[in-house]
């Protein structure tokens, strides 16, 4: 995956259009108009993709097509009348010579995690076939696509099911893929529907503190001042309540 837009919210349930088209700069205007495609396209026009956890049950639901934001003709009557309060959503611009399929865009789902990557590995796949090689064959034969996103949702959900929390599977995976792989953007972006992590590494991140909650997204809604970049480098854990942004290992700082 090349360059996407993605965003996470925590806190008292709101309609998912309040996030996907109402603001000035809502995911849906940044498909089309994004602000800061970094090293990639021009537009977010490969898929897209939304889980929120149901209020009700606290399981996630999904729905995500293969196709741009924009011309999904069902998606804005369904975002004004569902709520939820644990949202994650992304656009996506695919990296030339991968599949433009449903599965291979976000948000990839397993049980209660969610998952997300704005970026690319750098030299994929070859730098990481050695961290690849180290995943359990079933976890590589049932991967979502064949697609570098994917790949490190493997990774990450590896160490989670082998008892990590989630923090430390984000930002372990993103040392292991930065030290096999330099020059990778790696802005990963996970929840389980209480926690939200995301990582800064090659591109922006920005996260404000809501009326009871917290939105971060790879670019402001609004332009709303609370909003606050992350800085390159650095990793951030929120909740509803709290939000701590801490530096990623030295080895995968870039300042």
């Amino acid at each position: 995956m090349t360059v996407c837009r993605h965003l996470g919210y925590l806190g008292p349930p709101v309609p998912l259009s309040a996030l996907l088209f109402d603001p000035p700069h809502s995911l849906a205007h940044q498909s089309w108009a994004p602000s800061d495609m970094r090293g990639g396209g021009t537009i977010n026009a490969d898929g897209f993709g939304v889980v929120w956890y149901d209020t009700a049950t606290g399981r996630p639901v999904r729905y995500r097509r293969d196709r741009p934001l924009w011309s999904d003709a069902d998606l804005p009557a369904l975002a004004g009348v569902v709520r939820a309060g644990a949202v994650l959503a992304a656009v996506r611009s695919a990296t030339v010579g991968m599949p433009v399929t449903e599965p291979a865009a976000a948000p990839l789902l397993d049980g209660r995690w969610a998952f997300s990557h704005n970026g690319v590995v750098a030299g994929g796949p070859d730098s990481v076939a050695g961290l690849a090689g180290a995943l359990p064959v079933r976890d590589l034969l049932t991967l979502d696509a064949p697609t570098d996103s994917a790949l490190l949702w493997a990774l990450v959900r590896h160490r989670l099911r082998g008892g990590e929390e989630l923090a430390r599977a984000v930002a372990a995976t993103v040392a292991d893929v930065a030290a096999a792989a330099a020059g990778s953007r790696l802005n990963l972006l996970a929840t389980d529907g209480s926690t939200i992590v995301a990582s800064a590494l090659g591109h922006a991140l920005s996260v404000r503190q809501t009326a009871g909650g917290v939105l971060l997204s790879s670019e402001p809604l609004d332009a709303d001042p609370g909003w606050t970049p992350v800085p390159d480098g650095h990793l951030l854990v929120a909740t509803q309540s709290t939000v701590d942004i801490s530096p990623l290992p030295d080895q995968v700082r870039t300042s």
